[in-house]
């Protein structure tokens, strides 16, 4: 009888439940259900609609119990640093505010009053990102004092959905890293910090590893979705799920998660959190079994996602990438300036970059197409570069998982920029991420090693010279 596990991966345009099961040795997935999600403005905050997401969570589940696929266990991730407050009742304390959204506007200043720049690096060993949890939870604190005076409990977004499931609270450690309220050396939450910085130190929830059991779905679940199951945490970080998909069995891993962000980077034993480290804006984000997620945050295909909504419709992204691969254009722009961020039009954006800076303006959904991309793989080599003379290694080949495995033109430049041989996929990493971990909690692997070849020998990868 096939034991089925469902991942449910949620990201900032759609969710998917993924299936999967062992067949002949191999994994074998399979969508069951497919979503859409998105930001909305809400008492003049950008907001996640997480009541909606999860109901579509539980839609997705009913579709595994219609098909008589009822999975042993089940996990959630989304992205990081977001979250919601609950009260003494366990109710939620206002909206589910994005990382987009501007209310972290000069709250580094606040933070950096109280602790330096320097020493917050050093003390997390995670780059300064204007959204990371701290500002967010600084926001708050400048903005609305009495959500964080009211406060029991901060569970970040993944955490959040599981408590919905379950009943029960805990934050999982990859995302709870993100925060920048976490010391690599304990692996706990600094709390001595989050006090000093005014936060209660009441509201952050154990922090639990990739793998733990958190327990079985409420009463009133089971009956809604047809079945009971169990809530094992996944890696909550939907980049860290995606970094455990990484098929590299022999040797140092270098990666590229491409997708919305791209993120650029390998393993660690330890963090890195030295002066150097900071000044190349390099982060040290929680990976399985206390390894080190030790990377760069680029814009990613979000820029393209965009440029797509505003003058791409009816293209696919594949169509996009061949119009791309004809143009003859040159020109360049930094894909990490936070103009990027959340432009009123990306395309316009990407046009007054490029005049800005003297180059010539490209025109077309080809052309600034072909700016994001070529663009992309600048700064893919330039990480990579960097990352070379921080850590003294030298890698032969580049792994690249997520969606963008599929933007084929991409993945040759990066080959060519990056001088190393490119390995494309598997395009759903963060799902087979998401899975390996409650497979792994499940005995089907005894380590991420064995899980990492079954995955090899699983999907189809793309070699790129």
């Amino acid at each position: 009888m096939k034991k089925y596990y469902l991942a449910v991966d949620i990201g900032a345009s759609s969710g998917r439940h993924i299936l999967a099961h062992m067949e002949k040795g191999k994994l074998v997935i399979e969508e069951m259900y497919r979503f859409w999600n998105g930001m909305s403005q809400v008492d003049d905050e950008l907001c996640w609609d997480v009541d909606q997401l999860f109901k579509q969570i539980k839609e997705g589940m009913k579709k595994c119990f219609e098909a008589g696929k009822i999975p042993v266990s089940m996990g959630i991730d989304t992205w990081a640093v977001d979250f919601v407050l609950l009260d003494e009742k366990e109710e939620r304390i206002g909206n589910a505010v994005s990382y987009r959204d501007e209310r972290t506007e000069g709250m580094d200043t606040f933070v950096y009053q109280i602790i330096p720049e320097k020493e917050l690096y050093s003390r997390t060993g995670i780059q300064k990102q204007r959204f990371n949890t701290v500002y967010q939870l600084m926001a708050l604190q400048k903005k609305h004092p009495e959500r964080l005076k009211h406060a029991k409990k901060m569970l970040l977004i993944p955490d959040y959905f599981h408590f919905l499931l379950t009943g029960k609270t805990a934050t999982e450690y990859t995302n709870a890293t993100t925060t920048q309220l976490v010391s690599p050396v304990t692996k706990t939450w600094d709390l001595e910090l989050a006090e000093k910085l005014g936060f209660p130190g009441e509201i952050f929830q154990e922090i639990k590893l990739p793998g733990t059991g958190l327990g079985t779905l409420r009463e009133e679940i089971q009956k809604e979705v047809g079945f009971n199951c169990k809530v094992v945490i996944p890696a909550t970080h939907d980049t860290a799920s995606a970094v455990m998909a990484v098929p590299a069995v022999k040797g140092d891993v270098l990666y590229l998660s491409s997708g919305t962000w791209s993120l650029l980077g390998t393993e660690l034993l330890e963090a890195d959190c030295s002066k150097e480290s900071r000044n190349r804006n390099f982060t040290n984000e929680g990976g399985y079994d206390y390894r080190f997620r030790y990377l760069k945050n680029i814009m990613g295909l979000w820029m393209i996602q965009l440029v797509k909504q505003e003058m791409g419709e009816g293209l696919t992204f594949s169509e996009i990438c061949d119009m791309a691969e004809k143009q003859q254009i040159t020109s360049l722009v930094d894909c990490n300036d936070d103009r990027f961020m959340k432009p009123e039009n990306m395309t316009r954006e990407i046009q007054k970059a490029c005049e800005e800076s003297g180059q010539q303006v490209p025109e077309g959904i080809g052309e600034i197409a072909a700016v994001v991309y070529h663009s992309l793989a600048k700064c893919y080599g330039k990480a990579v570069e960097e990352l070379e003379t921080i850590t003294g290694k030298t890698y032969r080949k580049i792994h690249i998982v997520g969606g963008g495995a599929n933007a084929d033109y991409l993945n040759r430049l990066t080959a060519m920029e990056t001088g190393k041989k490119a390995l494309a996929g598997p395009t759903e990493a963060t799902a087979i991420g998401n899975i390996a971990a409650q497979m792994l909690s499940d005995g089907v692997w005894e380590n991420l090693s064995k899980a990492r070849e079954c995955i090899l020998g699983s999907f189809p990868i793309k070699n790129y010279e």
